[in-house]
């Protein structure tokens, strides 16, 4: 079943992002997740089968690994125990929604870096330095760093969020917090980044966001999803290039031979494009979990 919205649930919709659509219960929230896809801040038109899927369960599944590090925002995924007329929409939820508890987010992306990519890539041929931290000279696209960096970010509510140091993330939220979230974002992705070795997969980056529960510093939104990380292929992991990578990067690379300027209105997925970029979720889900979706 593909979900492009959730206008079948007749409940007020607190907030709607790229994919995931919040519902406010009260002393709850639902986090349910489309499958829509975008790509440079632009939502596609088409839908990727699964898409929702996998993200909502490989954040089921990493919550779960990780909760002896940090407590994260979870309450259930069994949509049976959701509060009482969510029942009726059960197929539609079944393993693409969760029951959180409610958090006061921290103002911030928790950005870790293992690898040269992305921003990175392109602050290193600029400046020689990752996150205003210098690097050693010579290195080159996708070479793994000398250890992984902590690299803050502002969230957006529109566009593309700006890149911070450490130092002007204590001055937005103090160095207490801003430590402890520095700490706890290092912490799971060296646990994470070691077990996708086991299968695999380099972790080359990943992004966080936390609140506070209860005065308690709490992992929140999505972990270590292909929307979220780069997971790389191992065996044919070669620096000086891009690498095989199970998330949208895919989809990116193709647009990219297009003549589309990056705006709305996005062009049309042919079918072989939606295709494979499902079969990518899924493969990352596969090799994870060691579960079919």
């Amino acid at each position: 079943m593909l979900i492009k919205d959730t206008s079948f649930i007749d409940k007020p919709l607190l907030a709607q992002g790229k994919v995931r659509n919040i519902y406010d219960l009260g002393d709850s929230l639902l986090l349910v997740v489309t499958d829509r896809i975008s790509a440079f801040d632009v939502i596609f038109d088409e839908l990727i089968p699964d898409k929702g899927r996998v993200l909502s369960s490989i954040s089921a599944f990493w919550f779960d690994f990780t909760k002896d590090i940090l407590p994260n925002h979870v309450i259930t995924t069994d949509v049976s125990k959701y509060p009482q007329g969510f029942d009726k929409y059960a197929e539609e939820l079944e393993g693409r929604s969760m029951l959180v508890k409610k958090a006061e987010m921290l103002p911030a992306e928790c950005i870790v870096r293992g690898y040269l990519e992305g921003s990175a890539l392109k602050e290193y041929k600029k400046s020689g330095t990752v996150g205003g931290i210098k690097m050693p000279e010579g290195m080159v696209q996708g070479d793994k760093l000398p250890e992984p960096l902590f690299t803050p970010s502002t969230k957006a509510d529109e566009g593309h969020d700006i890149n911070i140091t450490y130092e002007q993330l204590v001055d937005l939220i103090g160095e207490a917090d801003a430590s402890a979230l520095r700490d706890a974002s290092l912490a799971l992705y060296k646990k994470v980044s070691e077990y996708a070795l086991t299968k695999g997969l380099i972790l080359a980056d990943t992004k966080f966001e936390f609140g506070k529960i209860d005065g308690v510093l709490t992992v929140c939104d999505e972990m270590f999803t292909p929307d979220s990380s780069r997971f790389w292929d191992l065996k044919d992991y070669q620096p000086g290039r891009a690498q095989k990578s199970f998330d949208k990067q895919f989809l990116r690379e193709w647009l990219e031979t297009l003549d589309w300027d990056k705006t709305y209105p996005a062009p049309h997925l042919p079918q072989e494009i939606i295709d494979k970029t499902a079969e990518k979720y899924r493969e990352c889900y596969r090799l994870l979990t060691g579960k079919e979706i």
